[in-house]
């Protein structure tokens, strides 16, 4: 049961700092749905997701009321689609009907969205990889609650070169099908390396096979809490600094595990693990950037800027960990652009830019994030794009990711607007020369070097 005094000592955070459960993440697993027809494939997955989470959204929303802490949002994810449609789906349109099943399922149980529409091809393509991945601008398209992700690349395995330049096109072909509500259908794509198969954050959940048939996932936050915690010690050295971010993220994260442990013992499933990470709003107050600048920086992207995101994404962790006893997921800080007001401002300003936040991405938990770029950008520079930064996650032994929003018709200077938790964007630019020939040659960049353990 929950603690109600180890409830009572967060309510301060809670109801002065923007500290919230940011989602209970319920993962299914759609192994046993696998069907060679798609009607019955289709059926199968409805039933199955209606029936394990029709109780997610009313547990959540009891806890709330209970408990007073605000649990954002109510998501699912489900096994990887090209795993699961595979044997059904002969062509992407076929893909596609398993996309609106989804949504459809979302939408009957109450959930905000649903993870999953994933393919994983760090290595290499099977045809089911490849006609999901053909299918995903449509799908987006065509639903309102589905998620998409693509693994292209491991520490173990190298980057599928491939996979990175089909995903250039399909990029922007999800930006024009979508281009009526600012290319939004970009936001629900995220192209991964290392991704974990626990995450409870979109958009780039799924349900890994090495999971049982269900679980309860808890992503907390609490990016105002650590900045309120960090100026009652301003100008401290960097010991104390260490401490009090430590302490902070300490009570963030028990928030989590009590809800994640109360809503497993009310849904009666087992629970995964929580994701300790910092991931902002377009709030003020609820800023990652904002902590950057209590730390000493006029600006994110100011010098310095690298240096005190992997002070802060070591602290969280180092705090987290006690708090529970998984910790999995991306663990850190977050770096979005559109959900960051801080971030936001430090582009106006002229302070941050797509370079500085590549080289951010080295220490924090994700990647390019949520980044509005013009929607004249080539395929092939969106796909240098990734390639640079899924290089930084097998190097790196870490998850990295690219969620870029090419927004059509727009550029640089012009602003976009998604709403709610997505916020909004300035639109940066990128750099114009071409990387064609690069992106353009065949195969897989192998595994480095050290990735020969075992």
């Amino acid at each position: 049961m929950i603690n109600i005094f180890e409830v009572n000592e967060t309510n301060k955070m809670i109801t002065q700092e923007n500290l919230d459960v940011r989602t209970i993440t319920l993962g299914i697993s759609l192994l046993d749905c696998i069907d060679s027809d798609l009607e019955a494939l289709n059926e199968k997955i409805y039933r199955k997701i209606t029936t394990s989470a029709k109780e997610l959204v009313p547990t959540g929303q009891a806890i709330e009321k209970e408990y007073g802490i605000p649990i954002v949002n109510k998501r699912i994810s489900v096994t990887p689609i090209a795993l699961v449609g595979g044997s059904a789906c002969r062509c992407p349109e076929d893909f596609v009907t398993i996309a609106r099943t989804l949504d459809h399922a979302a939408h009957e149980v109450g959930v905000n969205f649903l993870g999953g529409y994933s393919a994983l091809v760090s290595k290499g393509m099977t045809q089911a990889d490849d006609f999901l991945i053909r299918s995903i601008p449509q799908a987006l398209a065509a639903t309102e609650r589905v998620c998409s992700s693509v693994n292209v690349g491991s520490t173990k395995t190298g980057i599928d070169m491939d996979a990175v330049r089909l995903l250039g096109d399909i990029i922007l072909q999800t930006a024009e099908l979508t281009k009526e509500q600012d290319s939004l259908g970009c936001a629900k794509l995220v192209v991964f390396c290392n991704a974990p198969d626990d995450n409870p954050f979109m958009a780039g959940a799924f349900h890994g096979v090495t999971e049982a048939d269900a679980v309860i996932n808890v992503g907390v936050s609490g990016p105002g809490v650590v900045k309120h915690a960090l100026t009652e010690v301003r100008g401290a050295d960097f010991e104390t600094l260490c401490e009090t971010i430590k302490k902070t993220a300490f009570k963030v994260t028990r928030v989590g595990q009590l809800v994640a442990q109360e809503a497993s013992r009310r849904l009666g499933i087992p629970f995964g693990i929580i994701d300790l990470s910092l991931a902002p709003t377009p709030a003020i107050g609820d800023s990652v950037a904002d902590i950057l600048c209590e730390i000493g920086l006029e600006y994110a992207g100011a010098p310095g800027t690298t240096a005190a995101l992997a002070l802060l994404n070591d602290q969280v962790k180092k705090g987290g960990v006690m708090a529970s006893s998984y910790v999995g997921g991306l663990s850190g800080a977050f770096i979005p652009v559109s959900e960051d007001q801080g971030m936001i401002d430090a582009v106006k300003a002229g302070a941050l830019s797509f370079e500085k936040l590549e080289a951010m991405t080295c220490v924090c938990s994700v990647g390019l994030d949520m980044i509005a770029i013009p929607g004249d950008t080539k395929a092939t520079t969106i796909s240098g794009i990734i390639a640079d930064e899924m290089a930084i996650g097998m190097v790196n032994q870490k998850t990295t990711a690219v969620r870029v929003i090419p927004v059509i018709g727009k550029g640089v200077g012009e602003t976009v607007e998604f709403g709610g938790l997505l916020g909004y964007a300035p639109i940066m630019p990128v750099n114009q020369f071409s990387c064609d020939a690069f992106v353009n040659r065949r195969g897989r960049i192998p595994a480095p070097i050290h990735s020969f353990k075992n």
